[in-house]
């Protein structure tokens, strides 16, 4: 029997009919403007394609003065609260936020404190997987991709549910609610048996505790004391918070809308919306910020120069420098132009954080990479609207400070934004009518069918 990395070598054979797969499928770009379609359905200056509505969340970049449209400060609701006020009353009170925005998401309303204490009861009660899970799915299986084995872990916990297929609106809200329960865990899980068998380190598989939020348990899994520091696990809610719901046009929220119009189960429906957010142009841009900040940091001799700092970022923009893409990582966003909000959310407690991590000196080469970097895109580029740090440009950092694997940081993101994808499921299913199936315009000739022998 062939050896299974045969499988994964890429043949003469496999290259020839690529070439040819490569040769028979290419559109020519200038049809895209004739026929006046909207590539990744957004219109010329970035705005998205009116696919559905949501009540949700909401998004404003611009607004409009004296008729003209004109960007403005970054703006992002939670069911039409401001999410400066959501993060700052549970902030201002010290308590963790996660949960309660998870209800509010889902649900429509804030919690009472009772609802919200009953929620958390049902959270406690589903973060445990079933009887022999870790050692059969995890252990058995471990892998470098987080993700892959997360989505794999989702669509076999279907295996466990007696209605896996029911999508009655009760039977969706018992699932998600167990699905936000265990997806720190099976992140956790999969990278300790990644660490262990892969890396060979200790391997430390933690029960959760029923009485802890979101953050702190995701914090008590990882490390192998179990220790955290009040700062280290609310600035991790804070991060599961901001990341929780970004409108329903972001590709894996979309995703989840598209596959809930077809019937499908709730597995299946995240397992679809964790492939999309695997992408590194979705949920693994906080990876790049951090792997361009270490190359900044070994090319830079002093961190307080800015003439260095301004020249390697040129280099980056011009294609000479990290990975030769072109593009200064953490700076810009789809929608937003003068500020993300949640990167203003963010940079205050990175700052605190950096204090008690004594890493002051690199979160000073964050501020000065934030000042410059939209002042250098300015100069180099064209753009139609202003640029300004994502919320990906501090959470990459954050995550490190925290000591948090590379291999976890996308998993992080999926486990906060499975509370949006469940929303948004909810709502595909209550308001469902029809399945998503947009057009695409065929531009293939057509030809006459040439029999075998005449082929040449």
């Amino acid at each position: 029997m062939a050896e299974f990395s045969d499988y994964s070598r890429i043949t003469p054979e496999l290259e020839a009919l690529a070439a040819v797969c490569l040769s028979n499928n290419q559109i020519n770009k200038e049809d895209y403007v004739r026929y006046n379609v909207k590539r990744g359905l957004r219109d010329l200056d970035g705005t998205g394609v009116l696919a559905g509505l949501t009540e949700i969340s909401e998004i404003i970049s611009s607004k409009v003065v004296d008729g003209k449209k004109v960007p403005c400060e970054g703006e992002l609701y939670y069911r039409g609260y401001p999410v400066e006020k959501l993060t700052g009353g549970f902030i201002h009170d010290k308590r963790f936020g996660f949960e309660e925005t998870a209800y509010l998401l889902m649900f429509g309303q804030l919690p009472t404190a009772e609802q919200l204490k009953a929620f958390n009861e049902q959270l406690a009660f589903y973060r445990s997987l079933p009887t022999n899970f870790v050692r059969d799915v995890i252990l058995k299986a471990p892998s470098s991709d987080m993700m892959n084995t997360l989505a794999r872990c989702v669509l076999t916990m279907a295996s466990y549910d007696d209605k896996p297929d029911d999508i009655s609106l009760p039977n969706v809200v018992r699932q998600c609610i167990d699905l936000i329960a265990i997806f720190p865990l099976i992140s956790v899980y999969a990278y300790q048996a990644y660490n262990h068998y892969k890396n060979g380190n200790s391997l430390y598989i933690h029960t959760p505790r029923p009485d802890l939020s979101t953050a702190e348990n995701i914090l008590t899994l990882l490390r192998p004391d179990g220790q955290y520091t009040p700062l280290e696990a609310h600035i991790l809610d804070l991060c599961l918070v901001l990341h929780a719901e970004h409108g329903g046009g972001n590709n894996s929220t979309f995703t989840t809308h598209v596959v809930t119009s077809s019937g499908t189960d709730t597995y299946s429906c995240m397992a679809a919306a964790l492939a999309s957010l695997k992408g590194p142009r979705h949920g693994g841009a906080n990876i790049k910020v951090v792997q361009m900040f270490e190359d900044l940091k070994a090319s830079v001799k002093d961190w307080t120069d800015e003439d260095e700092i301004r020249a390697y970022l040129t280099g980056c923009l011009e294609g000479q420098r990290f990975d030769k893409s072109g593009l200064i990582y953490g700076m810009g966003h789809a929608v937003y132009s003068i500020s993300d909000p949640r990167a203003n959310l963010l940079r205050g407690f990175v700052e605190q954080l950096s204090e008690e991590k004594h890493m002051h000196e690199e979160y000073a080469l964050y501020s000065a990479v934030e000042r410059l970097a939209p002042q250098i895109i300015s100069e180099k580029r064209k753009i139609y609207k202003g640029v300004s740090a994502n919320v990906d440009f501090y959470s990459g950092f954050v995550y490190r400070m925290l000591g948090l694997p590379t291999e976890l940081f996308t998993p992080i993101f999926a486990i906060a934004r499975v509370a949006g994808w469940s929303a948004h499921r909810m709502e595909e299913l209550i308001n469902m009518g029809k399945i998503i199936r947009p057009a695409y315009m065929a531009v293939q000739p057509h030809r006459e069918y040439v029999p075998m022998a005449q082929r040449g």
